[in-house]
């Protein structure tokens, strides 16, 4: 619900705070005063392009701000959540600005936005009837939802795009399957290839590391046996080896320190060397009797090496990522050849969802049918109340030649307001006024199930009068006990039923026009209606007058 409207510098408007409830309100004021501007800056709010012509003269800028009450539209802060935006304490604040020269700029909630998101909230808020561009209900995607929910199908209608999405995937998948038959055939011989290379080397982790060590050794086994030979024997085994004279050096400080006690340590350590020294000669002694010599062993290595490292510039830098590579090919290969791509089994998963959906849309299309029929009688009972004794409403079901993501057909609201001529689209209904009154029938119709909490009518009352007047006006008090309305108006007989009533007058002064907006209660309001009955204000005739009407509509 629009709780509060603040403009400021947009047009004649200085600054102005209008403060509305709920139920049925009402905007009076002489022609000219700055009604209809009022509504023009609240479209700004529901996407209407920003003119930097509306800036009020000597103002930088125009402000146009919207306060609303959301906190029981679960539906909208679905929409709200979806946009990332919060409804801090179940408030929204929607606010535009149009500069006289440079960028205009757009806020939800204090938080910076485009003008389009800005209309997109502002129209699950607002219906406005008045200028063509902003009216929802010439939508026909609008009008296919209101007979829909009229027709208590909303839950069909899902059933219908969720069928159309599934069947839309599988057709993909399938279109996709076909197109790439070759591709896939390639893909799965190319990793056949692949597999059977890497299972045929069977590579091991670490085998890189370890070849490349062998290598190394095969390479140099001539050196390596000489050296090791001649250093065992050096150390160990030959005549006059250096463990045989640190043997002999020992047993000489072993006679030392009988005599002299400090010596005890110095042989401990040179026992010490010799011993470690005697465990590497036998050491060396083992190593010479592994040393191979194997040019046979040799190429093998090498032969091996290569075939590793031409795996490692295909699959990675290591003998790890070749194996992990396998596993990865393995898997993939599985994935292709496990049916997952079988052709026929899409196809039949085609068939059964347009099978499916064609059944779901054929009962949608008899739920539109049948509610179709009973939304033109119900509007067309209602058409002579509203001034349109002549008027005519169709709902006009057109079948596709294939279904589509919102059903089997298009639904359009077709309506005619003069006799003899045959029911056009809504949208080309010429008289504002007309227009307004068949959309009042409707809402009067789908109050209960029209979701938008705050509805505007701005030409509601052109053309009308007398009886008609009354039963416009009943209609809309009729509205306003499911949704918030808000009409400009010149009708005394609208004006008496408001439950809100709120005069613009225009001032001159300091040479510059000024609109403001007053709430009228008691006298004041007996006068106004009495100004509109066309009468004298002050005279006592046109104020009984006044007060019967408001009676009547209490």
């Amino acid at each position: 619900m629009l709780i509060e409207l603040r403009i400021r510098d947009y047009a004649v408007i200085h600054d102005l705070t209008l403060e509305l409830g709920p139920g049925l309100s009402v905007l009076s004021g002489e022609t000219g005063a700055g009604k209809s501007i009022i509504v023009g800056a609240l479209s700004l709010l529901l996407g209407e392009r920003a003119s930097s012509d509306r800036v009020r003269t000597g103002a930088k800028r125009a402000m146009v701000e919207a306060v609303f009450d959301v906190s029981d539209y679960p539906k909208l802060k679905a929409q709200l959540n979806d946009l990332g935006i919060e409804a801090e304490d179940g408030l929204l604040i929607l606010r535009r600005e149009v500069a006289s020269a440079g960028r205009n700029r757009a806020w939800i909630n204090e938080s910076p936005t485009t003008a389009r998101t800005v209309g997109e909230v502002g129209r699950s808020l607002v219906d406005l009837h008045g200028q063509h561009e902003h009216q929802n209900l010439l939508k026909k995607d609008t009008q296919r939802s209101i007979l829909d929910a009229f027709g208590e199908a909303e839950k069909d209608a899902s059933v219908v795009a969720e069928e159309f999405r599934a069947l839309s995937g599988l057709e993909a998948q399938l279109k996709e399957l076909r197109q790439h038959r070759r591709e896939l055939a390639s893909r799965v011989d190319f990793l056949r290839f692949q597999i059977g290379e890497l299972d045929e080397a069977n590579v091991q982790p670490g085998e890189d590391e370890a070849l490349a060590e062998e290598s190394g050794r095969l390479e140099n086994s001539e050196e390596l046996l000489g050296e090791a030979t001649r250093i065992h024997g050096e150390l160990y085994s030959a005549e006059g080896a250096i463990t045989e004279r640190i043997s002999g050096l020992a047993q000489a400080l072993a006679r030392l320190k009988d005599w002299d006690s400090s010596l005890a340590g110095p042989h401990k350590e040179l026992q010490e060397v010799y011993h470690t020294l005697a465990e590497v000669g036998r050491e060396l002694g083992d190593y010479v009797g592994t040393v191979c010599h194997d040019p046979g062993r040799l190429e093998e290595v090498r032969t091996r090496l290569d075939l590793l490292h031409s795996l490692k510039r295909k699959y990675g830098p290591t003998s790890d990522d070749v194996i992990e590579a396998r596993d990865r090919v393995r898997a993939e290969l599985d994935e292709l050849e496990d049916g997952r791509w079988d052709e026929d089994t899409l196809a039949a998963d085609v068939e059964r969802v347009r099978g499916s959906l064609a059944s779901a849309a054929d009962s949608l299309s008899k739920k539109r049918q049948e509610a179709a029929t009973r939304l033109e009688q119900e509007v067309e009972a209602l058409l002579p109340e509203l001034g349109l004794p002549a008027g005519t409403f169709k709902v006009k079901l057109e079948t596709f030649a294939e279904v589509r993501s919102h059903g089997a057909e298009s639904v359009e609201f077709l309506v005619s307001v003069n006799a003899g001529f045959p029911p056009t689209a809504l949208a080309r209904v010429a008289s504002g006024g007309e227009l307004s009154r068949i959309m009042l029938a409707l809402k009067a119709i789908l109050a209960q199930v029209d979701e938008v909490p705050t509805m505007v009518f701005d030409e509601i009352d052109a053309g009308i009068g007398g009886q008609v007047a009354s039963l416009v006006a009943a209609k809309l008090k009729d509205v306003a006990r499911y949704h918030q309305v808000f009409v400009v108006t010149h009708l005394p007989q609208l004006a008496s039923r408001a439950r809100n009533h709120l005069l613009v007058e225009k001032s001159d002064g300091e040479g510059l026009a000024a609109a403001d907006v007053k709430g009228l209660t008691g006298e004041a309001r007996v006068r106004e209606i009495a100004r509109m009955l066309g009468g004298d204000p002050e005279s006592e005739t046109s104020q009984d007058h006044a007060r019967e009407l408001l009676a009547a509509g209490d």
